[in-house]
Formats: C-alpha cells, sequence, structure tokens
C-alpha cells in the first residue's frame, strides 16, 4: 500500500475513520512482508482478474452466512 492512510492516522481524505480499520491496518502487515505491486483497474467492464475478485469475495460472503453454494 502507498502507507497514505497510515499517515493520516488511518482516516479518510474527508479526514473520517476508514471502514474496517483493523482488517487495513492487517492487509498493511502482510503487504510489507511481500513484493506486491498493486494495478488500479475499473470494475464492472468484463476483467477477468476483476470478476474472479468478485466471485470469490460474494463466496466468501455467502460462506459467513451459511448460503449454499449454487
Amino acid at each position: 500500500m502507498d502507507g497514505q492512510l497510515e499517515k493520516r492516522g488511518w482516516k479518510t481524505a474527508a479526514k473520517e475513520p476508514v471502514k474496517n480499520a483493523d482488517l487495513w491496518k492487517m492487509l498493511d502487515e502482510q503487504v510489507n512482508r511481500h513484493n506486491v505491486t498493486w494495478k488500479w483497474v475499473r470494475g464492472h467492464i468484463g476483467h477477468h482478474g476483476n470478476e474472479r475478485a468478485d466471485q470469490l469475495a460474494n463466496r466468501g460472503v455467502d460462506e459467513v452466512r451459511g448460503y449454499k453454494q449454487a
């Protein structure tokens, strides 16, 4: 990550606390342990990696909520 959230005290540009700060902090710790390159892609336009990430995220939510997979 670029460190901006941490520099701002885990607040957004609008000076509001970031949502899920505990998760952002855990992600930041892991990113610092690895060589990570971030690449922005426009969402919901058919980008294979973005679509796959969306599927996995939705599956994780369904599993937590106890929904059956189709």
